[in-house]
C-alpha cells in the first residue's frame, strides 16, 4: 500500500496577500495555493511546513489525513469570539487541545487510532471534506459549544482524561448534530454511542434563526451606546464575526432553556452508558439477524415443499428422467440425476413410501454397478437409510 497524505488550509476570514502566497510556495512547488486555500498531496515524502505555524500566521481552518490512521482539524478563531478560558474547560488532552495565538484562539483536534478493520484498503479522499466542517466555526463564533464538546468526548474515547473526570458544561443540541458536526465525528471517528449517551443529559436544541422581527424588536430596544459601539464596529474593523456576536448576544438575552441542574457525569459513567448502548444495539442486531435466517430458512423450505408438491404429480416421469441422465454417461449429469433422487427420497419419506424408493434404489444400483462414478456420487449423496 503506498502511502497517502492529504494537507487542506483555508483562509476564511481575509484572503492571503501576493506575499504570503509567495512565502508559502517556498514550503511546496506542487501545492495548489489560491488566496484562501492551499491543498497538497503526497504519495511518498513530507510536508516541510509546520501546520500550527501556518495557523498561526496564515489561516483559519486546516485538516491532515494521512493512510495509517492519522487525523487532524484545526479552526482558528479571534479571541473576542472565542473565550480561551471557556475553551480549556473542554479541550485539554492529546485529543483535542488549544492555544492563543496573537489575536486568536486556536483549537487542535486530533485522532491516530489505526485503520479500524486492519486491511490495505483506503478509499478515504480529503478533498472537500474541509469544506463540509467549516461552517462550524461560524456556529462556534455564534456560541454554538457543541463542537467543544465533541472535542471532550474524543478525549474521553481516547482515554486523554481519567474516569473520574467530570465532564464540562454540557450545550443543547447534542442529539441533533448538523451536517457540519456530523462531518466532525465521522472524521474524527467520535464512537456514536458515546455521542449518544452524552445526549441524554443535553437540553433539546434552540428552535432555528430568530425572525427579522424579533432582531428588529431587540435591536430597537439596545442603549444608544452599544447601537453606536456596534456601528463603529461594522465600519471601522472589518469583523467578519459580528453577526455572530450579535447574534450570541441575542441568544442569551432570549434564552429561555433552563433546565433544571443536573450532577455532572464522569467520563467514564459516559464510557459505560455508551457501552450499554453499544450491547443494547448488538443484541438488537443479533435478534433481527435471527429473525432474518428464520424467515429465510422458512422461505426455502416452503419453496421445498412446492417444487416436492410438483415432482410428486408425476413421479415415474422423474425416474425416467434419472434414467436418462444416467444414459448420457457424463459427470455434470449424473450429478442431476443424484440431486434428482434426493428429490425422490425426500418426497418418499414425506408420503411414508420410503421402502418402495429404496427398491428402486436398489435396481438402479444393480443395473448400472459398472458404473463406478456414478456409484460414488450415490455413495456421498447417503440415499439409503
Amino acid at each position: 500500500m503506498s502511502e497517502y497524505q492529504y494537507y487542506e488550509f483555508a483562509a476564511v476570514d481575509r484572503p492571503l496577500s501576493g506575499r504570503e502566497r509567495a512565502e508559502l510556495r517556498s514550503l511546496s512547488t506542487r501545492a495548489d495555493i489560491t488566496a484562501t486555500s492551499f491543498v497538497n498531496t503526497y504519495e511518498w515524502g513530507d510536508f516541510k511546513g509546520d501546520p500550527r505555524t501556518l495557523m498561526e500566521r496564515y489561516f483559519d481552518a486546516h485538516l491532515y489525513l494521512a493512510n495509517w490512521g492519522t487525523r487532524r482539524l484545526m479552526l482558528r478563531l479571534p479571541a473576542h469570539v472565542l473565550d480561551r478560558d471557556i475553551v480549556a474547560q473542554y479541550c485539554h488532552g492529546d485529543s483535542a487541545s488549544a492555544w492563543t495565538a496573537g489575536k486568536h484562539v486556536i483549537i487542535d483536534l486530533r485522532d491516530e487510532d489505526e485503520d479500524e478493520d486492519g486491511t490495505d484498503e483506503w478509499d478515504l479522499d480529503g478533498h472537500g471534506l474541509l469544506a463540509s466542517i467549516i461552517p462550524v466555526r461560524a456556529s462556534l463564533a455564534a456560541g454554538d459549544l457543541r463542537l467543544l464538546y465533541l472535542a471532550w468526548l474524543r478525549c474521553v474515547q481516547s482515554e486523554d482524561v481519567a474516569d473520574d473526570e467530570p465532564e464540562p458544561p454540557v450545550p443543547a443540541g447534542l442529539g441533533t448534530l448538523d451536517a457540519p458536526l456530523t462531518a466532525i465525528t465521522e472524521f474524527l471517528r467520535i464512537d456514536p454511542d458515546l455521542i449518544a449517551a452524552a445526549a441524554v443529559g443535553s437540553a433539546p436544541a434552540a428552535s432555528g434563526e430568530p425572525t427579522a422581527a424579533q432582531l428588529r424588536t431587540w435591536v430597537l430596544g439596545l442603549p444608544a451606546r452599544d447601537k453606536d459601539a456596534i456601528l463603529t464596529d461594522l465600519i471601522t474593523s472589518g469583523d467578519s464575526h459580528l453577526r455572530n456576536r450579535l447574534l450570541r448576544r441575542y441568544r442569551a438575552a432570549h434564552r429561555t432553556d433552563n433546565p433544571a441542574p443536573t450532577a455532572a457525569r464522569t467520563a467514564g459513567q459516559l464510557l459505560a452508558t455508551a457501552a450499554e448502548l453499544r450491547a443494547q444495539r448488538d443484541r438488537r442486531d443479533a435478534e433481527e439477524r435471527e429473525r432474518e435466517r428464520v424467515r429465510r430458512e422458512r422461505s426455502a423450505a416452503a419453496a421445498r415443499q412446492r417444487h416436492l408438491d410438483t415432482l410428486t404429480v408425476d413421479q415415474p416421469a422423474a425416474w425416467q428422467r434419472v434414467d436418462e441422465l444416467i444414459a448420457t454417461k457424463k459427470p455434470r449429469e449424473y450429478d442431476t440425476a443424484v440431486q434428482l433422487l434426493v428429490d425422490l427420497r425426500e418426497l418418499s419419506e414425506r408420503d411414508g413410501d420410503s421402502s418402495s424408493f429404496q427398491h428402486r434404489l436398489a435396481q438402479l444400483r444393480a443395473a448400472h454397478a459398472r458404473k463406478p462414478s456414478l456409484l460414488e456420487r450415490l455413495n456421498l449423496a447417503s440415499l439409503e437409510t
